[in-house]
């Protein structure tokens, strides 16, 4: 029995490394303001292209966190990384970084984007003067699917914080927000 929990501590542990290697970007996550602005325009070009009445809400968003190309890896143990950037009145005003780590029966490397839209001002004002908040903690994030006609569900515009997962094709269903926890970073 000793023998066989050894061997399993062994396996969580090699899974782990996996995990983390995967997931930790070039240069540690040293990405510059330049890259992660390029990687947000993209991001939202491609949100806006693939995602109909995507425009509705991020002109109705009092401020619009773009986290691009999200990392999601797992083996046993997962985790998600990504960098974004905060964007009020289609300004860059802040930078973030995004971690959620999780257990259970998982495999495999995938990436997508993430946008949070918050419409309300409230909303905002406490995720900028957080030191770390936490989706599902600090706020909820009503995530929207796509409804009938492959078009976005407008109905959930007057949540306070509404949350968009997308990847080359469009939104992505399957993908979990709570755990999720925001950052302010400060790259060169």
């Amino acid at each position: 029995m000793k023998k066989h929990l050894g061997i399993l501590m062994v396996v969580v542990l090699l899974c782990s490394l996996f995990v983390v290697l995967v997931l930790i970007p070039d240069g540690a996550g040293a990405a510059t303001k330049k890259e992660i602005n390029t990687n947000v325009n993209v991001a939202l070009q491609r949100f806006v292209a693939n995602v109909k009445g995507a425009d509705e809400f991020l002109k109705a968003s009092k401020g619009t966190l773009v986290m691009a190309r999200v990392e999601q890896a797992g083996f046993v143990l997962g985790a998600k990384y990504g960098n974004g950037a905060l964007r009020v009145g289609g300004k860059t005003v802040g930078y973030y970084n995004m971690t959620a780590g999780s257990a259970g029966l998982q495999i495999g490397v995938e990436q997508f984007n993430l946008i949070l839209c918050f419409m309300d001002e409230a909303a905002l004002k406490k995720f900028r003067a957080s030191k770390g908040w936490q989706a599902g903690l600090d706020g909820t994030v009503a995530l929207v699917t796509l409804g009938a006609g492959g078009s976005v569900d407008t109905t959930k515009l007057k949540e306070p914080i509404v949350g968009f997962v997308f990847g080359q094709q469009g939104l992505m269903a399957g993908v979990s927000l709570e755990g999720l926890k925001f950052t302010k970073t400060n790259p060169k």
